[in-house]
């Protein structure tokens, strides 16, 4: 059942101005997986000749969960109101992003909106894929390092206090480590509520430090800079920009514009600068690849095709297939990073483990010798 534009809230009004607040709230909930799976939805509609305010009629009723269906209520009056469906997405880009909303701003002019849904399902998907292969190649060394913690902790705090009676009696004669893993015990046990305090204190300095400018962009440009991982984060980077520049161009996106949607992709403030170049480049007539060359982090060989693809008239397939080989160059070096970390952090928690367990078996032997 269609809803009754009659009783749609008026702009301005405090029913429309809550709205406007339980959306703000509601959009960080809805995730990119949301967006892949309304883009489809509206894709195969449209493709079976429902038109576009039908479809979201239909999407609206027959949507189940109560964030996106809230979304979907809101794009549906103003479409009903006789905006576009790109001026009505565009008022949420916690969701929708430029380069989403500009290429379907495209296709309402061109007439082709289910072709170019379809690209941006592929693009999503693939963005999506990309970004869960980063998250599982990180998780597992991160889960090993807050694992190793925590047993070391519990062996300071547990076990190694019922054998600081046993070893007095040859406290003289103690190992090396042994003596530093107890300071830390009776550290730990006498003092945990100083520690905890403490440290929960400078995490709080140090997420207060990165959400200002100076914090963001330390790390911003430490991720371009550091050895290995800076191979991963440009690669991904380029595929994220290419992937967005090369399917806006070739829909009839304008540069300038693609380069606008290019800085909502990338949050990394360098690289977010480094577009910021490119638009002044393009804006005094330099063109794209004299902005490529000039940057220290972009590698040649990008460089050079960016610049063939521009004196050759065909940029929108050359970055295409350049985001196609970074994205499969990082899939085989996330693939390769994953499988040295796991035996180097193993080989940690190996060290650790023995340097614990040799601390308490040491002295038991000696006093096991002095017993006989």
């Amino acid at each position: 059942m269609p809803i009754d534009m009659k009783s749609a809230p008026r702009i301005g009004s405090p029913k429309r101005r809550q709205i406007i607040f339980d959306l703000a709230r509601f959009d960080r909930k809805i995730t990119l997986k949301h967006r892949i799976l309304f883009s489809e939805k509206l894709a195969i509609l449209l493709e079976t000749g429902v038109p576009l305010h039908s479809s979201l009629d239909m999407l609206y009723h027959q949507e189940e969960n109560p964030h996106v269906k809230r979304l979907l209520e809101v794009i549906l009056r103003d479409v009903s109101a006789g905006e576009s469906f790109s001026n009505a997405i565009a008022k949420h880009p916690q969701l929708f992003s430029s380069s989403y909303v500009n290429l379907i701003a495209a296709s309402e002019k061109g007439g082709f909106m289910p072709q170019i849904l379809e690209q941006l399902i592929t693009m999503d998907n693939k963005t999506d894929a990309m970004r869960s292969k980063l998250i599982s190649t990180m998780f597992y060394p991160t889960f090993l390092i807050l694992f190793s913690i925590a047993v070391v902790i519990f062996v300071l705090t547990v076990i190694f206090p019922k054998f600081t009676e046993l070893f007095a009696a040859i406290e003289d004669q103690l190992p090396f480590t042994t003596l530093i893993l107890m300071g830390m015990s009776d550290l730990l046990r006498e003092h945990w509520i100083s520690i905890t305090t403490g440290f929960a204190f400078l995490i709080f300095l140090f997420v207060k430090w990165l959400a200002k400018s100076e914090g963001k962009e330390f790390f911003d440009r430490k991720k371009l800079t550091l050895p290995v991982i800076k191979d991963i984060f440009i690669q991904a980077y380029m595929v994220q920009i290419m992937r967005v520049m090369g399917l806006s161009l070739a829909n009839g996106v304008s540069i300038v514009d693609t380069l606008s949607s290019c800085r909502d992709v990338v949050k990394n403030s360098v690289i977010r600068h480094f577009i910021a170049k490119l638009s002044k480049n393009v804006t005094e007539g330099q063109g794209l690849s004299s902005g490529f060359k000039e940057a220290e982090f972009i590698p040649a060989m990008l460089a050079s095709m960016i610049h063939t693809g521009e004196t050759a008239g065909n940029l929108p397939t050359v970055m295409q297939r350049v985001a196609d080989h970074y994205e499969n160059d990082l899939t085989k070096k996330l693939t390769n990073v994953s499988k040295l970390v796991e035996p180097f952090m193993l080989l940690i928690m190996g060290i650790l483990v023995g340097l614990i367990v040799s601390s308490l078996i040491l002295p038991i032997f000696k006093l096991s010798r002095a017993v006989t």
